[in-house]
């Protein structure tokens, strides 16, 4: 049965002080603190709390962070710490060796990336895809550097989206809604969080293993701002809301993040608290098995990869 892996980036269990907490101040899913509590979830799911630290000193970063979810390594411990922003040489090779997306390419199975992408951006990174560049991406000289997830997902071989899956409602927009993009003239339509939910449920049947990634939130984190935090949160919450409403019986879905930042907007830097661990529907009754980033990947293998134990 189709896992959907909705990666939200940023977020971590804090206080439920609302002053510094966008979380504290509406129920939304990824409203869990630092005690374990939060609302009771929709559809029998259940939460976890999982340590974004690793054992390893200093404060999470995305890059390490990033790679744990998408192979089960502990990235920052395999390279000597935690990494800020895009993989180095070392974490490059890491991940392209034990991305979960090339183990289920070896395994036969089918994966895919719903984020689309500009063809400019996946040129320039020397991604094959068809196509004209995007003309308001013709004049950006630096060159762009492959994320996380970009990595893990190229591992496996498959095909990127693009801004043209997403005009025909084949793939999302990083922030769902698509203003993004609006705003650069790409001529792709403006959905609502319910819409997009439907896109992804459509571009999941078929897959054993579907990852959209969400990075707003994250943005808003260091940015330290309430207003641009709950617009972010408030997305994503009516995102995974419509995917529940519209999951079908037997589908599983998981929510993860890869640090702590925007639970606490009294400061500008990524935290040190866990990160909560949504999941529903079959990997629902395993997430309590989930103590830190490595433990995602494992759930996530449970359910996307066929035999013994693989929850199929």
């Amino acid at each position: 049965m189709p896992l959907l892996f909705v990666f939200v980036d940023g977020v971590g269990a804090g206080s439920r002080d609302e002053d510094v907490n966008p979380l504290a101040r509406c129920e939304f899913l990824l409203s869990r603190f630092a005690d374990g509590s939060g609302a009771p979830l929709p559809r029998g799911g259940r939460a976890a709390l999982a340590d974004a630290r690793m054992g390893v000193p200093g404060r999470p970063q995305s890059a390490t962070g990033q790679a744990t979810l998408l192979t089960g390594e502990n990235a920052p411990r395999a390279i000597g710490r935690h990494l800020v922003g895009y993989p180095d040489a070392a974490l490059r090779e890491l991940i392209s060796r034990r991305s979960l997306f090339r183990e289920l390419a070896e395994e036969g199975r089918a994966a895919t990336f719903a984020n689309a992408y500009p063809i400019a951006y996946l040129r320039a990174l020397g991604l094959p895809c068809d196509g004209d560049p995007e003309p308001a991406f013709a004049s950006v000289r630096r060159r762009p550097r492959r994320s996380a997830t970009t990595v893990a997902f190229a591992a496996g071989g498959a095909r990127f989206r693009t801004w043209d899956d997403a005009r025909a409602s084949r793939g999302l927009t990083p922030d769902i809604t698509g203003a993004r993009a609006a705003r650069l003239s790409a001529g792709i339509p403006q959905r609502s969080p319910a819409s997009a939910a439907d896109i992804l449920l459509r571009i999941a049947e078929g897959h054993d293993l579907t990852l959209f990634e969400f990075f707003e939130t994250d943005e808003a984190g260091h940015a330290r701002s309430m207003e641009r935090a709950l617009d972010a949160l408030g997305r994503v919450d009516a995102f995974l809301r419509a995917l529940l409403a519209g999951l079908p019986e037997g589908w599983s879905l998981v929510v993860a993040s890869d640090h702590g930042n925007v639970e606490d907007l009294s400061i500008r830097n990524h935290t040190l608290a866990p990160v909560p661990v949504l999941a529903f529907g079959p990997a629902a009754e395993e997430v309590g098995e989930v103590r830190d980033l490595t433990h995602v990947a494992a759930l996530l293998r449970r359910f996307a990869l066929p035999g013994p134990g693989g929850g199929r």
